[in-house]
């Protein structure tokens, strides 16, 4: 393999050359700048550079780049991800599970609002938006759930932000699984 050959490897994406597998289930739509992906719990659109070329065939997606220019190189790997994010969002959805942890810490659903109590002196409130179900399991795990995977996350986030976990004990609110790295607290002299 000569440096020429070598430098040619590097710059095909790997993540980009991969074929999208899509369901039966999932009607897709291409257009000039977008790609509509319709399945059993919705329908989801996402836009993708006008230079990249779509191919559906034998039920699956493969994207092709015009040039091995820098921004292509870089929009074929995103967009594949992209539009593989939407069709499995459609056929089966996203979740993300928040644990609540600490003495008196709890949350409950009040119709569609979230009622967090994590040691303020009042009670948090959070209205998720319409894309986004919300449910609590017990009384300290709550889970986030949708279609759009940008979106789950971003509502997950919003939710541990109102009390991130504290260093020294570990309370607050974290994603399910988080490790929270403690730190030693004040010895007694």
């Amino acid at each position: 393999m000569t440096g020429a050959e070598a430098i040619e490897e590097l710059i095909v994406s790997r993540v980009g050359k991969n074929p999208i597998p899509v369901p039966q289930d999932v009607e897709i739509k291409f257009s000039k700048g977008t790609v509509t992906a319709k399945g059993p719990k919705g329908e989801l659109t996402t836009r993708i550079h006008p230079d990249l070329k779509f191919k559906l065939e034998d039920n699956q997606i493969t994207i092709e780049r015009p040039t091995d220019e820098k921004m292509h190189r870089s929009l074929h790997g995103l967009s594949r991800t992209l539009v593989a994010n939407i069709i499995e969002g459609v056929v089966k959805g996203y979740e993300k599970r928040l644990e609540i942890i600490g003495v008196g810490y709890r949350a409950e659903l009040r119709g569609e609002k979230l009622v967090i109590s994590v040691g303020y002196s009042h009670v948090i409130v959070f209205i998720p938006p319409d894309e986004i179900t919300l449910a609590v399991e017990g009384n300290n795990i709550i889970i986030v759930s949708g279609i759009q995977k940008q979106l789950v996350g971003q509502v997950a986030a919003k939710i541990r932000a109102l009390r991130p976990p504290e260093p020294y004990k570990g309370k607050g609110i974290r994603y399910q699984g988080e490790q929270v790295r403690k730190k030693a607290g004040k010895t007694a002299a």
